[in-house]
């Protein structure tokens, strides 16, 4: 059960991360003078990911405590 948990914490954080690139991303070209601005970290498009990059860090802190 532990190994299932760790190996769905790494893709869950992986994915998160990843995604999290490419949307910051596209609300930097949607955005291009807002370039250097803190505005895009609390962005409501990023908080999905902040989610699934969360329950990857529980799920691993769970796997790891198991």
């Amino acid at each position: 059960m532990q190994w299932i948990l760790g190996f769905l914490a790494i893709v869950l954080l992986t994915g998160g991360l990843i995604a999290q690139a490419f949307e910051m991303r596209k609300i930097r070209k949607a955005n291009p003078d807002e370039l250097g601005s803190a505005n895009i970290f609390i962005n409501k498009k990023n908080f999905k990911w902040y989610a699934i990059i969360g329950v990857g860090l529980i799920l691993w802190f769970l796997a790891e405590r198991n």
